[in-house]
């Protein structure tokens, strides 16, 4: 049986698959080391979402082609770009996920060890409710590697969220490139049927739903709020990418929605929840963004006001329909972004600043932090700190009710109830 090493980057749907090929070969008796140079086989999970990454990505894998035996390289960089590897001449084999643990096994029959089990991160299930998307975005190169949406049953789904929490998951991470279009394949979209049954289940834990593109929330923006609305297994937390404030920009970026479904989403939410996160992801210095654009964009970002936000320079990615559009230049891209960036501090930093003096209910203890500290979450997925977590009794998995005394720019600090 093979010693394996196993590296993944990117977003939580590579952990996701990284996290099944690992249980995969942990069934067929294949035992997991701590480093390369003690591995029969290395396994490189990439990303390829700008090309910083992808460079990295490169380099990497030259590495671990050096210190193992064996590589199979798998991910969004090695399907979408495949070639690329071939090219730095990396011994490697580029395979889809779900080949990695036969090529592993070599067709071997599976050989159950005691410690075959669902595999979590702590206290926190990932749980990829569906594989593709729906969109066909001028700038994505992820496309290319993942497909058109693919998804499982709800039932399917919904045994894997109670495995997870039998074995000891707290925190079920719902994943996907874009949850909002599960069941679309079949014709109907589901993911808050999915919810429903998933809150259902015995136990105490929460439920956070991963990126849903506007288009796919649209449709089912009422059901879904009401759901949200209904259990407390949910976070209140929402990612909705909108990437532009500009139509003009959204329909070159071959985006599925305008801004004004974006904003219908938001005022549903905000008419159903009185205490939610709103996340947002914005492209800055798109090929045709003009100033007027980004301007357009600044104030959608002021009209939201989203607690998370996610602001990313365009790059080219190879083989996309925006790698053929004349560029602006860095320094345009740099002073929006600069700016872009500014503002999101500014709004973080001022929703996290709200919260000081408050008390939130029903925190879940995540994970461990540094210097004796704990990560939590409360109902809207804001994160708090607490520190000197020992002496207040606090581990992973833990529910505590936080008095918040104090916050930097990206999360706030808390004391237990009793102890504040």
């Amino acid at each position: 049986m093979a010693r394996y090493h196993i590296e993944t980057y990117g977003c939580t749907s590579n952990r996701g698959e990284s996290r099944e090929i690992e249980r995969r070969l942990r069934d067929a008796g294949h035992h997991r080391v701590d480093g390369p140079d003690e591995a029969d086989v290395a396994i490189l999970n990439t990303c390829t979402v700008v090309e910083k990454t992808e460079r990295n990505m490169l380099r990497r894998a030259e590495e671990l082609a050096d210190e193992t035996a064996d590589l199979y390289i798998t991910g969004c960089m090695a399907l979408a770009q495949g070639e690329e590897f071939a090219a730095a001449d990396v011994d490697g084999r580029v395979l889809h996920w779900d080949e990695v643990p036969e090529a592993v096994t070599n067709g071997e029959c599976p050989t159950t060890t005691p410690d075959a089990e669902p595999i979590l991160d702590g206290v926190v299930g990932i749980l990829p409710i569906a594989r593709g998307c729906m969109s066909d975005c001028s700038y994505c190169i992820t496309k290319r590697a993942t497909g058109k949406i693919d998804s499982p049953p709800i039932e399917e789904n919904v045994r894997k969220a109670e495995a997870l929490l039998h074995a000891g998951a707290k925190e079920i991470r719902i994943t996907g490139q874009d949850t909002g279009v599960y069941g679309w394949d079949e014709g109907e979209r589901k993911l808050h049927r999915l919810l429903e049954e998933i809150c259902e289940l015995e136990g105490e834990f929460r439920v956070r739903v991963g990126m849903a593109n506007p288009k796919g929330v649209h449709g089912i923006r009422e059901e879904l709020a009401s759901v949200f609305a209904e259990y407390d297994e949910l976070y209140d937390f929402l990612h909705a990418p909108v990437q532009s404030g500009s139509d003009d920009v959204l329909g070159d970026m071959r985006r599925q929605h305008q801004v004004e479904e974006y904003l219908e989403v938001v005022e549903t939410f905000d008419d159903q929840l009185d205490y939610w996160t709103l996340s947002t992801d914005f492209i800055v210095g798109f090929p045709t963004e003009t100033d007027r654009d980004h301007e357009q964009s600044m104030a959608l970002l002021r009209e939201t006001r989203p607690e998370k936000i996610n602001v990313t320079r365009f790059s080219k990615r190879p083989g996309t329909d925006a790698a053929k559009m004349k560029g602006l230049g860095g320094t345009i891209k740099k002073e929006r972004s600069k700016e872009m960036s500014a503002a999101k501090r500014e709004l973080v930093g001022e929703a996290y600043e709200s919260m000081v003096g408050e008390v939130r209910e029903d925190v879940l203890v995540v994970e461990h932090g540094t210097a004796d500290s704990v990560k939590c979450r409360d109902s809207a997925y804001r994160q708090l700190i607490v520190q000197n977590a020992s002496d207040h009794g606090l581990e992973p998995g833990d529910f505590v009710d936080l008095e918040v005394t104090a916050h930097e720019t990206m999360y706030a600090f808390g004391k237990p109830v009793s102890e504040a």
